[in-house]
């Protein structure tokens, strides 16, 4: 399959955009970061406009997008209903942020209401290619992927906020540690997950698309052996070195520092675009493995 640039970029903004949000609120539940919030709301209302856009660039027929709402179990109508949910939370966000003395402080339960709507989104976005025709991508750890890049993202963009905003990188420190670590162990567990497709379309031997009869056949097994394939690059420098490694190191090693300012700002955006390269590659890959075996049936 081609790599679908749109909706990588669609699926990377979404997890960034929710993980600024969902961030923001983890440091306004505890009545911390109050100088970030309204610019995380404004950086992550940004980005999830930026992902819309490119949707659009992913139809050929823009104008007939709403003819996909059609059902609920759809993927695309449970990612709007989703998307829509996170806006009017971001907005009554905006307007408690409005409405408070210091300008940063919201009440308890609209933090909590963010973290929810946040983790939803990346859940739902990613949830909707979960499907048994492609087995590279019948599997939950897509998903947990998803939430991992979220935090991931969230974290380091807000921690490295603070730190510029304040040159105070204690607030979430620990759980912007713990948010690179789980990303890198959910990408490395996805990549080796990967490596068992190939017996999928083992018994089946080469690969062909119906839909695409002028292309030559390829051989299925040998194109999901991400690790040492042709997409070997993309997996063990941008995914795994880049993508999850080294923000989980440039976490661990600012928390071990503790407030220190360059520290944290190096860590926290140096980080998120580690963690934005990691998503990129991966995603190539992801759409370069995912054979359909629905010929098959």
């Amino acid at each position: 399959m081609e790599a679908q640039i749109p909706l990588i970029i669609f699926t990377t903004l979404v997890a960034w955009s929710a993980g600024v949000f969902g961030a923001q609120a983890v440091l306004a539940l505890k009545g911390e970061g109050k100088q970030i919030q309204l610019p995380a709301l404004i950086i992550s209302v940004a980005l999830l406009v930026v992902s819309g856009i490119a949707v659009f660039f992913h139809l050929q027929h823009w104008e007939r997008i709403f003819n996909g709402f059609g059902h609920l179990s759809s993927g695309i109508t449970q990612e709007l209903i989703a998307i829509v949910a996170f806006a009017i939370v971001a907005v009554v966000y905006f307007a408690f942020l409005r409405k408070s003395e210091d300008g940063g402080t919201v009440p308890s339960w609209l933090a909590i209401l963010a973290i929810i709507v946040s983790t939803a989104l990346a859940f739902i976005c990613a949830h909707s290619y979960v499907m048994a025709a492609r087995p590279a991508w019948d599997t939950i750890l897509w998903p947990l992927v998803e939430i991992g890049e979220a935090a991931a993202f969230g974290m380091l963009t807000v921690q490295g906020l603070v730190a510029y905003k304040r040159g105070d990188a204690e607030p979430g420190a620990l759980p912007c540690a713990v948010a690179a670590v789980f990303n890198g162990i959910v990408t490395i567990a996805l990549v080796i997950a990967w490596q068992t497709v190939g017996a999928s379309f083992a018994d089946v031997g080469y690969y062909f698309d119906p839909t695409q009869p002028t292309q030559a056949l390829a051989d299925a097994a040998a194109t999901t052996n991400v690790l040492f394939g042709e997409m070997a690059m993309f997996v063990w420098m941008g995914i795994i070195l880049i993508g999850a490694i080294v923000p989980a190191v440039y976490c661990m090693m600012a928390w071990k520092i503790g407030k220190n300012r360059i520290a944290w700002i190096t860590a926290g955006f140096g980080g998120a675009a580690c963690v934005f390269v990691g998503c990129l590659c991966l995603r190539a890959v992801f759409y370069t493995i995912g054979l359909s075996v629905f010929m098959f049936y």
